[in-house]
């Protein structure tokens, strides 16, 4: 049975008397218990509730150094990680340096033959070419080599990046790379920041802002007018939401900014995007950059080259636009082939084998940057833990883990001596596995789900609560319009649950090109309401045909607006049901 989040105590919802029963519970279960915190986080505002750059630790050193070798006409290379985070950051650091008259180039190293972050090779390479200042984004923070033998060749490295540096065993603390400054709230233990959540294209765009507030000649020389850099926040809104770092306290403000600035960004290559994913950009939500744009933006790395995301982001050529756009659409439906037949290889392998508590399966021929989305379908399917691995570029065994009902990164933890790395979320994570541990890696993640879950602590259960009861004639576009002000959602800031009690289903139907999904209609007093779950599989669909016409169950769902219907009616993103 579908349980209820408990009720707000007396306490608060007196604190919180001015705002309804439900947006009152909907604040206190994100931890916000007072009338100002609550009014931060309703109206997020560009000038009052974001940090000043210069505040964080090594951006001041960084800033002046930046402005110095755009001001001399020194050869700058920006090196951005291939991702949804670091390629839009690229972009940014793109669009400042272009506006700045700077001398400079974008390096992204790519996905399958350098791997991620820094490498020596590369660094060679740009000191053969004349660069004298190289300012990561995304990467660095635990690329000492690279960054000593940059050192060596003559050149300054600024990092910019929000990943946890290297810990070395023995050390008393990390270990930082010898870089001219270091730009991460993450990477000191001293550091003074007041939000250390940011994603890589935040700080890069800290960085803008902040080389613009330590050299305020650039404004003048190059007739760049007060507030420019808001135009920068559609990239680095994607890159937010994409990245799935928490959607609180500043990442809130960049993420609600960038999602307006993306509804009415310029750049010829996003609207061209829009174009072939079948999307307005005007309306573009956060489940629009989850579900549609990131994936495409990744597929480059994944499938081909990450620079077709930088040229896209930063041409004016429409032709080359289109090109682009529909080159990243080929991409992601070679990504989606790709992730099917890893998937189909999965479902052989349990096939043939007694099925545990935990799946833990994989090939040295998969992909590990593909591995991510088939283990998410799978996890679903069998509702239970899903962790997969494969090869790629080197001898290291790396893959990705979907976990439902267990805390990934508590599973993980608790077989600690099987990783070389791991990292990750309540529901997701990447790890790279010891190669001793490969034949015996199923066995140790069993041993550890039974250590997890055997406990009287239940809190590495995830357990679906509802944040309120909804019949289905209370659902309304005014009820979805006072949630939309909890808005955007994502990690750190849950889209709502509804628990839909005693809904009489007079439909159930499949749609799509393989019918591959499901849409349940409703009955209310007055017509129907549309219950759909893209990809629907095993469990899920299976209860609903049950239902047939006429059936009743209760509905789990979130609420949405429906943009692909006239008049764009709410409906239901159903999650789960239960027959009655």
């Amino acid at each position: 049975m579908f349980s209820l989040h408990d009720p707000l105590d007396e306490t608060l919802r007196a604190e919180l008397m001015e705002y309804d029963d439900l947006t009152a519970s909907l604040l206190a279960r994100r931890g916000i218990t007072t009338r100002g915190e609550a009014a931060r986080f309703l109206k997020p505002s560009y000038d009052l509730h974001l940090h000043d750059p210069l505040l964080i630790t090594g951006m001041p050193r960084a800033a002046e150094r930046l402005a110095r070798a755009i001001a001399s006409g020194e050869h700058i290379a920006i090196w951005s990680d291939y991702d949804c985070d670091g390629g839009p950051g690229g972009v940014v650091m793109h669009d400042f340096l272009k506006k700045v008259g700077a001398h400079f180039e974008n390096y992204i190293p790519h996905r399958h033959l350098e791997g991620y972050g820094m490498n020596v090779e590369g660094i060679e390479k740009l000191a053969k070419s004349g660069v004298t200042l190289v300012v990561t984004v995304d990467s660095g923070i635990t690329d000492v080599e690279p960054v000593a033998r940059a050192r060596e060749l003559g050149m300054d490295v600024i990092i910019t990046d929000h990943h946890l540096p290297l810990i070395v065993s023995g050390e008393v603390g990390p270990t930082l790379p010898d870089a001219f400054a270091i730009v991460n709230p993450n990477a000191r233990a001293d550091e003074t920041y007041l939000f250390k959540e940011l994603c890589g294209a935040a700080l890069a765009w800290k960085l803008v802002c902040a080389t613009l507030a330590v050299a305020p000649e650039l404004r003048e020389a190059h007739d760049i007018a007060p507030g420019w850099e808001k135009w920068l926040l559609d990239m680095v809104g994607l890159a937010t939401i994409a990245d799935m770092v928490p959607l609180v306290g500043e990442n809130r403000v960049l993420a609600t900014y960038g999602l307006v600035v993306l509804r009415k960004s310029p750049r010829v290559g996003l609207a061209k995007l829009c174009r072939v994913m079948r999307s307005e950009q005007r309306w573009l939500t956060e489940d629009d950059i989850g579900f549609m744009l990131a994936p495409r933006v990744n597929a480059a790395s994944r499938m081909g080259d990450a620079y077709d995301v930088l040229k896209l982001f930063t041409t004016s050529d429409e032709a080359e636009a289109e090109l682009l756009a529909k080159r990243l659409e080929t991409l992601n439906h070679q990504r989606k082939a790709s992730a099917g037949a890893i998937t189909r290889a999965v479902h052989a392998k349990l096939e043939r084998r007694e099925l545990r508590s935990v799946i833990a399966l994989g090939d040295p021929d998969w992909r590990p940057a593909l591995l991510g989305l088939v283990a998410n379908g799978i996890s679903e399917e069998y509702d239970r833990p899903v962790f997969l691995w494969g090869r790629e570029g080197s001898a290291r065994y790396k893959g990705s883990v979907r976990s439902g009902r267990v805390h990934a990164l508590a599973l993980m933890g608790a077989a600690h001596e099987t990783f070389e790395e791991f990292g990750g979320h309540a529901a997701s994570g990447g790890f790279t596995i010891l190669p001793d541990a490969i034949f015996s890696f199923e066995d140790r993640l069993v041993e550890a789900f039974n250590r997890v879950t055997g406990t009287d602590d239940d809190s590495h259960v995830l357990v679906p609560d509802a944040d309120a009861d909804l019949a289905a004639d209370e659902i309304s576009l005014e009820v979805l319009a006072a949630l939309s002000r909890l808005a955007p959602f994502g990690r750190g800031n849950d889209k709502p649950v509804f628990r839909i009690r005693d809904a009489r289903i007079s439909k159930v139907e499949r749609f799509g090109k393989g019918l591959e999904h499901l849409k349940l209609k409703v009955e209310r007093t007055q017509g129907t309401l549309d219950a759909v779950a893209f990809f629907a599989k095993d469990a899920l669909a299976k209860r609903a045909e049950a239902l047939g016409e006429g059936g009743q169950a209760i509905l789990l769902a979130h609420l949405e607006r429906d943009t692909f219907s006239r008049g764009q009616p709410v409906r239901l993103r159903l999650l789960d049901l239960e027959l009655v």
